[in-house]
């Protein structure tokens, strides 16, 4: 897919936007207890990220584990993203599939709580990289 200067602008603006409201809604969903919603909103609060970054520089990618993978090609293998935000995204990807499909698990406090912060760091982080164009 090609698209013009403004149209990925755009696209981006709108992915780091919807990144952070999903921050706030894993804050939410936390304060009354639902924790794997609340895994499930902070995968995707990343997944946003990575979405918003790879379509700011160009690159394409049609799954989750695409998306992923071109993350780690593209940021992670080449310094400009941190071996730590690799793991972060994988981990948040496997307690999102946990949580969603199956049956006999729930994630609880002590298992999201602790990557809030995380995560959210990782969205600015993105958000910064992007803004500052120094890549």
């Amino acid at each position: 897919m090609t698209l013009k200067s403004e149209e990925r602008n755009s696209i981006v603006s709108y992915r780091l936007e919807k990144a952070f409201s999903t921050i706030q809604q894993v804050k939410d969903v936390g304060n009354i207890g639902y924790w794997s919603l609340a895994a499930n909103r902070l995968y995707y609060s990343v997944y946003y990220a990575c979405v918003a970054l790879l379509i700011y520089n160009g690159i394409e990618a049609s799954t989750h584990r695409g998306v992923i993978r071109m993350i780690g090609d593209k940021f992670v293998k080449t310094g400009i993203l941190l071996p730590e935000d690799s793991k972060l995204i994988g981990r948040l990807f496997t307690m999102r599939q946990t949580g969603d499909y199956d049956d006999l698990y729930d994630w609880e406090e002590s298992d999201v709580l602790p990557l809030i912060p995380k995560a959210e760091e990782f969205v600015m982080r993105v958000a910064r990289l992007i803004q500052s164009k120094s890549f």
